[in-house]
């Protein structure tokens, strides 16, 4: 076997060590000792520099490696066109480089073809519709991101192919809109010319004798190529029944078409001054109505007067009179009694007179009002007249006697009999839920009759007196005095040394005057049978040396008095009006009485009765102050109310 040129021996062997180290050495920069270039073994992509004294070798910008065996190129294009061109960009990797290009439908922003973004460029959207004519004819351009749409244009629509489309890839095509002929409307036609474009209208109207309902005359050309279905719907005229008119009468036959004619009389009592009325079918199907209107006849009634005293004329004065007039004369009557009934009456008249007159059936000693109209359906202004008929009076001289009885002179003949109506009432001012009314007649033949009359005391009265044959009354004022009042209504007490009962009063009702005051007194028991009611000359406790004559020990104004009853305890020492309440002596016999007193037209009457008898009485001082004190409160406000009363 033979051998290699690495097996001459150990010297031969120790040379490729030895030319490695001074290859070595060449790298550290500097010539070795064999004298080696560095720079000279520089790879051809890469550039030898100086640095810290030596010489080495680095590969150029865009390639990597060892700079002296090897360099390869860098793709930068790895990362991305987004991340290295930046948007809407593709990126291309050269040797030690790389360049960018916008895509389809953007541009540099240096208006170069290619662009590295390393002074700022980048990609814009480009404005395709800033050409003309990009989306032929009709069309419109609207520009998008790296591109654009067409469209058409108003007035056109697209034909062959889609909305929105491009050019070059869509056969698409703008053709302007025509709606063609417009729609027929039955029983209409087309008013004046036409075009068939968008926004074009057409204008029906139909036929004479037919109208629309609603009345939408217009068809428009719509942006989809059709014509808007009309709303005209035209119908035969027929305006039905004619309007019935205020106060009128549709007379005649009539036609319901376009231009019939219907017409109307006013009703009795009106009239249409205007001329004739009528109402004529429109082409909108319904009555014109007439702007004439049937108004009231009215009938004036002037100059009324009075003659023969019953009987009343008057004038009428109206443009245009019926052959008759009705009329209506409503009488009132009040005579000179007040008391006497109303003399009321309606009198009906038919007359075709300018000057109508009527007499009426009138008591003498009247005073009438009398008021004259027109009747259905006719109308005036009414006349109203007033007057007093005559009246002879035949009573006289008529005077009051014994307080109920009346006289007076007739001045009727001698021995002729004469009936007399009388009506009576009364009332009384301190009683106003009273009254009294007596209505009733006497004959009498005297030419000085008198009467008596059954009347209340204590009343005011006005008598109406009546000779039948005049009609006339005679009213007189009578008033009747008052007498007794009703006896006290109290509960009788006989007490025999024990202690005194409690008093009740009760109200007593004005039945034959007012009453005024209502009074307590204390005799000694042996004066009860020679005590006078009527009798005055009681006085207070306090004006006697002693009470042997009695005394007022409480005195109540009627108006104190309630209306269903009060206690009254003797002697509690209290006040009563102007009396003094003393307490009894024990061991001595009183008769206590309640007196009650009516007064009016300055007469005084009174009535009594007896309350109670004590005999030998023994009430204590003890007891008379329990008595005080128990009755406290409400004789204090009976005291105060009597006092302020007087």
């Amino acid at each position: 076997m033979g051998r290699g040129p690495w097996d001459a021996g150990p010297s031969r062997r120790l040379l490729p060590l030895l030319l490695l180290l001074g290859l070595a050495r060449g790298a550290a920069g500097a010539p070795g000792a064999d004298g080696l270039d560095v720079c000279a073994t520089c790879h051809e992509h890469a550039t030898c520099q100086q640095r810290e004294g030596k010489k080495i070798c680095i590969c150029n910008y865009g390639f990597v490696g060892n700079g002296r065996t090897q360099c390869v190129d860098k793709n930068e294009c790895q990362f991305g066109a987004t991340v290295v061109c930046g948007n809407h960009t593709s990126c291309h990797n050269i040797p030690g480089g790389f360049y960018c290009i916008c895509l389809e439908g953007y541009r540099a922003t240096n208006n170069n073809k290619t662009f590295i973004p390393n002074d700022g460029t980048f990609c814009t959207d480009i404005d395709e519709c800033e050409v003309s004519g990009l989306c032929r004819h009709g069309g419109r351009c609207v520009n998008t991101r790296g591109s654009f749409e067409c469209y058409c244009m108003d007035g056109y629509l697209p034909r062959n192919g889609p909305e929105p489309f491009h050019p070059t890839t869509d056969a698409t095509s703008c053709t302007e809109i025509d709606c063609g002929t417009p729609p027929e409307v039955p029983d209409g036609y087309i008013i004046g010319n036409y075009t068939s474009r968008l926004g074009s209208q057409v204008r029906y109207a139909c036929r004479e004798g037919f109208f629309s309902v609603p009345e939408d005359t217009v068809s428009s050309c719509t942006a989809l190529g059709t014509w808007e279905s009309p709303k005209l719907h035209c119908q035969e005229i027929n305006c039905g029944n004619p309007p019935e008119m205020r106060h009128a009468i549709l007379v005649g036959n009539h036609s319901s078409r376009l231009g019939g004619v219907a017409r109307y009389v006013c009703q009795e009592g009106f009239e249409s001054p205007g001329g004739k009325i009528t109402s004529v079918c429109t082409e909108k199907g319904t009555w014109r109505k007439s702007t004439l209107t049937c108004t009231e006849i009215l009938t004036k009634i002037n100059d009324v007067s009075v003659f023969n005293d019953t009987c009343v004329r008057w004038q009428i004065n109206s443009g245009r009179i019926n052959p008759k007039i009705s009329y209506v004369i409503s009488i009132k009557g009040q005579r000179l009694d007040p008391m006497e009934s109303v003399h009321e009456e309606t009198v009906n008249l038919t007359t075709d007179s300018r000057t109508p007159e009527v007499c009426l059936s009138l008591y003498p000693g009247t005073n009438y009002t009398v008021n004259i109209s027109t009747a259905p359906p006719r109308r005036s202004v009414p006349a109203v007249i007033g007057f007093q008929t005559v009246v002879k009076q035949t009573i006289s001289n008529i005077s009051g006697f014994n307080e109920t009885c009346l006289r007076w002179r007739s001045i009727k003949t001698a021995d002729m009999e004469e009936m007399y109506l009388f009506h009576i009432w009364g009332q009384r001012w301190y009683q106003k839920e009273f009254a009294q009314e007596m209505t009733f007649n006497i004959s009498s033949s005297s030419r000085d009759p008198e009467v008596c009359l059954d009347l209340r005391p204590g009343t005011n009265y006005n008598v109406s007196l009546r000779a039948l044959s005049s009609e006339l009354p005679v009213v007189i004022s009578l008033t009747t005095q008052i007498t007794e009042p009703p006896l006290p209504e109290v509960e009788f007490f006989t007490v025999h040394g024990g202690p005194l009962p409690r008093l009740r009063l009760r109200k007593a009702k004005e039945k034959n005057g007012p009453i005024s005051s209502y009074q307590v007194l204390v005799l000694p028991l042996a004066l009860q049978s020679t005590f006078s009611c009527d009798s005055e000359g009681a006085s207070s406790f306090f004006s006697n040396a002693s009470d042997a004559d009695g005394y007022v020990a409480a005195e109540l104004l009627a108006k104190d008095v309630p209306d269903d009853a009060m206690e009254i305890p003797i002697g509690d020492r209290l006040y009563y009006g102007e009396y003094y309440n003393a307490p009894l002596k024990r061991g001595n016999d009183y008769c206590i009485i309640l007196r009650i007193t009516s007064e009016w037209n300055k007469v005084r009457r009174h009535s009594c009765a007896v309350w109670a008898q004590v005999k030998d009485s023994s009430l204590t001082l003890l007891q008379m102050a329990g008595v005080g004190l128990g009755s406290l409160a409400v004789v204090i406000i009976l005291a105060f109310l009597s006092f302020s009363a007087v």
